[in-house]
């Protein structure tokens, strides 16, 4: 089944070319001349992108009321600017993606391979399997259990019928089998929405990796519309410590994008998850490590070393996004000692040049210290 694209332009030749650029992408695009049809449009169809030409009127609120659609909230926002226009606003309305004029098949071709990397991640975590087990619910701010059966399951949570007078309400740690499987999951959840009888949704809160490996090889088994992901998208490493690290890449994902690594060199190897912080349009992003376990830091002690002691080493690095935006943003503590941390946290907004002018005095200060 086609991805599906909401455009707003008045532009004949724009439209022409992302027709056919997305059409090769197999992405169908619903073409909207006036931001009154695209708003109505909004309301009625579920898209995983939404596409706006900035220049046209009205382009504003139909970025900003696709946040506000509740089967649209999630989709994939992109705008489409003069050279000359401030990224800003586009992003400050709702983009996650820019796209500047002249649009060619080419650069529109770049843009979208990574958008739509993001497409079919949502999709398939809106996706949802019917799966009648038995659960328990584990509170953890009490000792209160539940034992209910679940309704159906999806990558970000899963639906279960609750006693009507039960509270809904905290965290709980949820106990289940997947069909098949040879022993229990265990993830965290919080409660998400209630429907109109005994059926409530529970999304899941930073569920450990092997527990989503294995939900997902359960999901692509027994869904109705299996789907592959996207392969990795490939960059350049610039810079890395303990905590983060700065890629160059064509069409870097929107800030917030959790995402995981993948790094090899000279036989090391190291597979950081992390979530974006910075993004330069058609440059590159910053990304900072979230699960920075003791574990994590030795592959990434390890991989600096080996990067120390093959200096003419070239590093693989390839990255791939998890989810549009993270359900849970991470922590930001204060104990962390890293001027690379510090930059994407309180100088993301500095002009790229400015920005990309830190990063590299910050590589003379480390090469002076013999790191």
């Amino acid at each position: 089944m086609n991805l599906k694209a909401l455009l707003l332009s008045s532009d004949e030749k724009i439209v022409r070319v992302l027709r056919r650029t997305l059409g090769d992408l197999e992405i169908e695009v619903d073409h909207c001349p006036t931001a009154e049809a695209a708003l109505r449009s909004l309301t009625r169809d579920r898209f995983e992108a939404i596409i706006v030409d900035c220049a046209d009127e009205g382009a504003a609120n139909v970025l900003r009321g696709a946040r506000s659609a509740a089967c649209n909230k999630r989709a994939v926002a992109v705008a489409i600017l003069d050279a000359d226009v401030g990224l800003r606003s586009a992003f400050a309305n709702g983009a996650h993606f820019t796209l500047y004029k002249p649009v060619s098949p080419e650069r529109a071709r770049s843009s979208f391979r990574a958008a739509r990397a993001l497409m079919k991640k949502e999709r398939r975590r809106n996706e949802r399997v019917a799966l009648q087990v038995p659960l328990e619910m584990v509170s953890t701010e009490s000792d209160t259990r539940l034992r209910v059966n679940t309704v159906d399951i999806g990558e970000g949570g899963l639906a279960v019928s609750l006693p009507r007078k039960r509270r809904r309400l905290g965290r709980w740690n949820l106990l289940f089998s997947l069909p098949g499987a040879d022993r229990k999951m265990e993830v965290a959840a919080e409660f998400a929405w209630e429907g109109t009888g005994t059926q409530v949704g529970l999304r899941f809160v930073d569920p450990p990796a092997e527990a989503l490996r294995q939900l997902r090889d359960w999901l692509q088994r027994n869904s109705p519309n299996p789907e592959t992901d996207d392969p990795p998208v490939r960059c350049q490493l610039t810079d890395l410590t303990l905590h983060g690290c700065y890629v160059e890449v064509a069409s870097p994902f929107p800030v917030s994008t959790p995402v995981t690594l993948s790094m090899k060199a000279a036989g090391v190897e190291a597979k950081p998850q992390g979530v974006v912080r910075v993004m330069h349009a058609e440059k590159g992003m910053g990304i900072e490590f979230t699960r920075n376990s003791a574990e994590q830091e030795e592959l990434i002690e390890k991989f600096l070393a080996c990067l120390a002691e093959h200096p003419n080493a070239q590093p693989e690095l390839f990255v791939e996004p998890e989810a549009l935006e993270s359900d849970s943003a991470p922590a930001e503590s204060s104990t962390i000692q890293d001027p690379l941390i510090d930059l994407f946290r309180n100088h993301a907004a500095l002009d790229v040049e400015l920005f990309q002018a830190e990063l590299c005095k910050q590589r003379g200060m480390a090469a002076g210290a013999g790191v």
